[in-house]
């Protein structure tokens, strides 16, 4: 089956008009350009493998595999023949891996790395002189939580993540004597940016990790002599407790990157101290990766402050009721439901975030809440309304509400409060989540049974009051 017609980039871009469109080569050709030799011959063997399978340019190729090569090979393998790479988190229930799926009707669907070897040799190789990917082709569809509770397919073209990656390489100052340690899922942004594009754009080395673990991942640095880290706080706050580290052992790395929940202007100077690297705030979203984040020879105090100042030719606005709007030629080109693209998007070509931002007299941009009804844990996006959902449907439960609450490793927790026709407890909440196939980091993590939620004077529940609750346990 082929992705639905109004997935087709001409259609999305309906929707959205970025501004500055680069007019670049594919994503393809960028990244052939530095793949050494057994890379390229396996790239080739996948794709040609694909197409045996009868994959050709704007199917859909979806995946649930762990951080490991071959979902790199994936990725590569799709934009040689211009299918659309559709990966979901290895850690993902399959209730929610099975609705994310069923929105772009793959043609192949692979569950295990075993599944990625056993098409090398399936068909002839595809080398770049018979790539079919184009800049305009659909690259990737990646799924993020929306605050209504229904996940959404955001959909980049190569083109665009082509001239992310080569501006975000500059940006980072990255050369081919760098090395990348990223245990973050290859199925996020994060991961697909800086686990596979910058280092194919670089020629540098990554090194995946298919669980976090500090102690094992102190020795990956020292090892391998990391010199670039970029993730939510918890990898950083962890590390730093973690009963092997030391300065000594981390002294490779000479640039930390931190977006999402959590980073503070106290967070980068602990890290700047204990890893004695350059440490900055960045920006950005499934929808528009990477927008803000300081640059080399930038006051130290606005990287520690701020979360940065445009990269490119990205424009910021601030739009409705504090708003954060954004307009560039690394934004996606829509969801693959277009009812969320009009909702999400505003006349020019604006994409509104969901954020609430001030903007300083010099560019500098700092997020300061958020309008999107979400929590943010470890830099996983959980939508309140789904988890909401899922815990309203038990039988038991007459009414629930769904809040974060903060946390010095995570950056924010779930925390759910119920009103119940008898006991209802955390064990009990944990029980129907697995029993429904719901992913194990939505589940909440506190569990408060009350007589009655806190309303406001409309009616509706008093979600301020309740994460004050949630915070003092």
């Amino acid at each position: 089956m082929a992705l639905k017609a109004t997935l087709r980039p001409t259609r999305a871009a309906h929707y959205l008009a970025p501004g500055g469109a680069w007019d670049g080569p594919s994503l393809d050709a960028v990244l052939a350009a530095q793949t050494p030799g057994p890379v390229a011959e396996q790239v080739a063997a996948t794709a040609g493998g694909l197409r045996a399978r009868g994959v050709r340019r704007g199917d859909a190729v979806g995946w649930q595999v762990r951080n490991v090569q071959q979902a790199v090979l994936l990725y590569r393998a799709c934009w040689r023949l211009g299918a659309v790479a559709v990966p979901v988190h290895h850690g993902m229930g399959t209730t929610d891996a099975a609705a994310a799926l069923a929105q772009v009707e793959p043609r192949v669907v692979l569950t295990e790395p075993e599944d990625v070897d056993g098409l090398i040799g399936e068909g002839a190789p595809v080398t770049p002189t018979q790539s079919a990917g184009r800049p305009s082709d659909l690259a990737a569809a990646l799924f993020t939580s929306g605050s209504t509770g229904t996940p959404k397919a955001v959909l980049h073209t190569q083109r665009g993540l082509a001239y992310k990656a080569q501006l975000m390489r500059d940006v980072h100052a990255l050369t081919n004597d760098d090395a990348v340690l990223m245990p973050a899922p290859l199925a996020h942004i994060s991961g697909l940016l800086n686990g596979v594009l910058l280092p194919g754009v670089a020629g540098m080395r990554t090194v995946l990790m298919e669980k976090w673990d500090p102690e094992e991942a102190l020795r990956i640095i020292a090892d391998e002599r990391i010199t670039f880290m970029i993730g939510p706080p918890t990898f950083f706050v962890t590390l730093m407790a973690a009963s092997g580290f030391s300065s000594e052992r981390v002294r490779s790395i000479r640039l930390i990157s931190s977006g999402g929940a959590g980073v503070t202007p106290a967070f980068v100077d602990q890290a700047r101290e204990a890893f004695g690297a350059t440490v900055k705030r960045t920006y950005g979203s499934t929808e528009a990766p990477t927008v803000t984040t300081s640059h080399a020879g930038d006051p130290l105090d606005r990287a520690r402050d701020t979360d940065g100042r445009p990269t490119g030719e990205v424009e910021l606005r601030i739009g409705d009721a504090g708003e954060l709007w954004v307009r560039g030629p690394e934004l996606f080109v829509g969801y693959a439901d277009p009812l969320q693209t009009r909702a999400a998007h505003a006349r020019g070509g604006w994409f509104k975030t969901g954020d609430l931002a001030t903007i300083d007299d010099d560019g500098w941009l700092t997020v300061v809440g958020r309008i999107k009804d979400v929590v943010i844990r470890g830099g996983e996006n959980i939508s309140v309304a789904e988890v909401e959902g899922v815990l309203e449907a038990h039988p038991a439960v007459r009414q629930a509400v769904v809040v974060g609450y903060p946390d010095d490793v995570l950056g924010e927790r779930v925390a759910a409060f119920v009103v119940a026709d008898g006991a209802f407890d955390l064990e009990a909440t944990r029980t129907w989540f697995a029993e429904r196939g719901v992913t194990k980091f939505k589940t909440p993590e506190r569990v408060l049974q009350l007589d009655a939620l806190p309303t406001l004077a409309a009616g509706k529940p008093d979600r301020v009051a309740l994460r004050e609750l949630a915070r003092r346990g």
